[in-house]
C-alpha cells in the first residue's frame, strides 16, 4: 500500500468551500503539486482584483498556481505535471476530455448531492427548493457528460426545516473536507468500487440567474417558501413592491385562506405581514426594500402605510 504522498495530485476549486478542502488535503499529507482556479476578478465597489480562496492556500504552500481563462484552450500544461490524479470541487468551468485523461488515475470530483439526484451547478439551492429532508455528498469519476460518472463514496447530510442556503453551505463547510480526505485515501488504496449511475433517478440542479430570483406569487405557499430558502442569504428572492424589490430573506405558513387577490398584503400590523398565495397567506419574517437595510417585519410595517397594497 503506497502513502498518499507518493501521488502527484492537482486540485482544480475556486471557492472558500474549495478551498478549506485543499487545505484539508495539504494537512493530511497529499502531495498536491499544483492547483488549478478560476481567474482573480473584481470584487467591491473599488473594484480590487482578489485572489480566489484557494489560490490564498496554495501561495501559502508554495504550490504552483495555474489560472486559464478557458481551460479547454489552456491545458498544455498539465503534461508537465505527470500527475497520478486530479480531485475536483466547484471548479467553474467544464472540464475538457482532454484535462479527464490526463492524469493516470483519472479525475474525481466532489459533487454536492446525493447522485443522481440533482446533477449540475446549484446542487444545495435546489435541495432546498426542492423541499428535500436531506442531501449530501458523493465523490465520483468526472466524465464527459455533467456529472454523469461512476459514483464511489456518499455521505448523507440532513436538512431542517429552519436551513436555508446559507446555513446549508456551513454543513457543506463542515463536511466536505474530511469526507473528502477520507474518501480520496480509499480510493488511492484501491478501496472503493465505482457504481454506475441510475440514470432513471437522474434530476438536475441549474446555475441560478437573475431571472429566477424573482420569486413566482403563482406556487403554492410551500414550493415559494422553498424558492425564498433556496435563495436566502445570497443572492435573495424578491418580489417587486412599488417599483421596487423586496427581498424575502425568511417566511412561514399561516394558513390556507384565499381572502384576497394574489400578491396582497392581507395584514400588515402588530398581527404580521402576511402575504396572499394562490393556495393560503404566507408571514415574511424578515424582508429587505431594495435601496433600504435588511429589517424585520415590524419594521417594515413600521416604515409603510400597507392597506392591501399589492406585490408582483
Amino acid at each position: 500500500m503506497k502513502p498518499v504522498s507518493s501521488y502527484r495530485i492537482a486540485f482544480m476549486g475556486t471557492p472558500d468551500l474549495a478551498a478549506v478542502t485543499f487545505s484539508a488535503l495539504i494537512q493530511a499529507g497529499f502531495n498536491m503539486v499544483a492547483l488549478i482556479a478560476q481567474a482573480d476578478k473584481p470584487v467591491g465597489r473599488q473594484g480590487e482584483v482578489e485572489m480566489v480562496p484557494t489560490k490564498k492556500i496554495a501561495l501559502q504552500h508554495h504550490i504552483p498556481v495555474f489560472q486559464p481563462i478557458k481551460i479547454k484552450d489552456d491545458h498544455q500544461f498539465l503534461a508537465s505535471l505527470d500527475l497520478d490524479l486530479i480531485v475536483t470541487l466547484a471548479y467553474g468551468q467544464i472540464v475538457p476530455e482532454a484535462v479527464l485523461k490526463a492524469p493516470r488515475l483519472g479525475c474525481l470530483n466532489i459533487h454536492g448531492s446525493l447522485l443522481p439526484s440533482l446533477r449540475g451547478a446549484s446542487p444545495i439551492r435546489f435541495s432546498l427548493i426542492h423541499g428535500h429532508q436531506e442531501t449530501g455528498l458523493t465523490l465520483m469519476e468526472m466524465v464527459q457528460a455533467m456529472d454523469a460518472g461512476k459514483m464511489y463514496a456518499k455521505q448523507t447530510i440532513p436538512i431542517v426545516e429552519q436551513d436555508n442556503y446559507t446555513s446549508l453551505y456551513q454543513k457543506f463547510m463542515a463536511l466536505t473536507p474530511s469526507f473528502t480526505v477520507t474518501q480520496v485515501a480509499k480510493f488511492l488504496n484501491h478501496e472503493l468500487i465505482g457504481i454506475p449511475q441510475d440514470e432513471s433517478h437522474v434530476t438536475f440542479a441549474p446555475l441560478i440567474k437573475p431571472p429566477m430570483e424573482h420569486l413566482d406569487l403563482k406556487l403554492p405557499k410551500k414550493e415559494f417558501i422553498n424558492w425564498i430558502r433556496g435563495l436566502s442569504e445570497v443572492p435573495g428572492g424578491y418580489v417587486r413592491f412599488q417599483g421596487k424589490k423586496l427581498k424575502i430573506y425568511r417566511a412561514h405558513p399561516i394558513n390556507d385562506l384565499i381572502t384576497h387577490p394574489l400578491g396582497t398584503f392581507v395584514t400588515a400590523s402588530s398581527k404580521g405581514l402576511w402575504l396572499q398565495l394562490s393556495d393560503g397567506q404566507i408571514a415574511l419574517d424578515d424582508v429587505q426594500l431594495e435601496g433600504k437595510k435588511r429589517m424585520s417585519w415590524q419594521a417594515f410595517v413600521n416604515g409603510y402605510t400597507l392597506t392591501h397594497e399589492c406585490v408582483e
